[in-house]
């Protein structure tokens, strides 16, 4: 059964650990995923983009597909299924679909249309039940068209953002999406302290998880992070793994490739990021 992520995420901001949120594309990226967080007993948030969504044949389709899963292989660890990066629309989408948690990313709005917007989902949120993200400061790169430079959130605005009783908040702190570039300036530290200070307990999220060194991603989580965000990453172990799967010449035979055993690889590749990820960030035994 899926559950809101506010519980998880609660007793990862007290025992200053995170959970993973790993971002799904498939039937293959999912059950890789659900059966890591099983084997190492750590609670998890699938992700889902809205583009995303698109590809796996709309949002009821990923309820249905994800709670089939939790049925079939038995998982019993918390599991979150959660929009990422959500429009206003999305948002509604989801929460009518069937999610069990949703971001609002209204970053790219004047504050006060962001405030607007985010009041109106929170009330809906907390009458399903659901939990919900908002986001304070562009995260840099690309997500779904949304491109943000890896700007740093003004404190104030966050704590205007975090006092509307969203569950969790993502902060831009420097963090980017995709791959991080030689010049990059690193994590603002002195930022997220200051946005910690202003927020109190609320549970802090990092986006952009993939390429970030290990001590800032422990320092991050001393400072209140209590949710990271991992896709590019399963993005590139997938493809490098699927890749060396067709070059090898396997599963021929003059049949072509099953794609069972062309996929395989991909998924194996999958769960060793996941797990080396649920390690860094401390969630191993956390269920």
């Amino acid at each position: 059964m899926l559950v809101s992520a506010k519980e998880m995420l609660t007793k990862a901001k007290a025992g200053k650990y995170a959970v993973g949120q790993f971002n799904i594309n498939n039937l293959e990226w999912t059950k890789s995923i659900l059966l890591t967080a099983q084997e190492l007993n750590s609670p998890v948030i699938l992700g889902v983009s809205e583009g995303a969504g698109k590809y796996m044949c709309g949002y009821k389709t990923i309820v249905g597909m994800v709670n089939g899963m939790l049925e079939e292989l038995k998982i019993t660890v918390p599991v979150a299924l959660h929009l990422d990066h959500g429009s206003y629309e999305g948002a509604l989408a989801c929460i009518e679909a069937g999610f069990s948690s949703v971001m609002f990313d209204g970053s790219h709005y004047p504050i006060e249309e962001n405030v607007a917007k985010t009041t109106e989902l929170v009330k809906l949120c907390n009458e399903k039940g659901i939990s919900i993200e908002a986001e304070v400061g562009s995260i840099g790169g690309e997500e779904d068209g949304v491109v943000g430079a890896g700007e740093c959130a003004d404190p104030d605005e966050c704590k205007m953002v975090a006092d509307l009783g969203v569950t969790m908040l993502a902060a831009g702190i420097g963090n980017i999406h995709g791959k991080y570039p030689d010049n990059w300036a690193g994590l603002s530290f002195d930022t997220l302290d200051a946005i910690q200070q202003k927020t109190g307990d609320m549970p802090l999220v990092l986006h952009g998880g993939t390429g970030i060194p290990a001590d800032m991603i422990q320092k991050a989580i001393s400072l209140g992070v209590s949710k990271i965000n991992v896709n590019t990453e399963c993005q590139l172990a997938f493809q490098e793994a699927t890749r060396k799967y067709i070059e090898a010449g396997k599963d021929l035979e003059g049949k072509g490739f099953d794609p069972r055993k062309l996929l395989a690889p991909g998924a194996d590749a999958i769960k060793a990021t996941v797990k080396e990820k649920m390690e860094l960030f401390g969630s191993v035994g956390k269920a």
